[in-house]
């Protein structure tokens, strides 16, 4: 699978999936982002269950802001609506397939539950 552009206006409905979706926040100018980028396409074409996708923070400001994208790359990781990881700087390939793997394997009914737990009290 290749990867697929987000941008303000397919973003809410990319992170309201279950599905897992990890993003890329880049920019043309960025050094770093150039080299991370076929990492992060192998990654793609390997993993068909995972949506991987990109958004360009010079063509997204807004949405960059609102997400607090601070340096780039950064790496998010959403699964079943839950921001699961969030990481500022390139990763290595191996480090992206540990990553997936730990992704994976994420017991997302305890996330939930944890998540509701804390919800239902929220001095704990």
């Amino acid at each position: 699978m290749s990867t697929v552009d987000l941008t303000q206006d397919t973003f809410q409905a990319a992170i309201e999936s279950d599905a897992t979706l990890i993003i890329d926040f880049w920019a043309p100018w960025c050094g770093p982002c150039k080299q991370f980028a076929p990492t992060f396409e192998a990654a793609a074409a390997k993993n068909d269950d995972i949506t991987f996708a990109k958004i360009n923070t010079e063509d997204e400001q807004e949405l960059a802001s609102a997400m607090r994208i601070r340096s780039i790359p950064t790496i998010m990781v959403f699964r079943e609506r839950v921001l699961l990881f969030q990481h500022s700087g390139a990763l290595s390939e191996s480090q992206l397939e540990e990553l997936i793997a730990q992704v994976k394997a994420v017991d997302m009914a305890e996330v939930h539950a944890q998540i509701a737990a804390q919800q239902a009290n929220p001095e704990a």
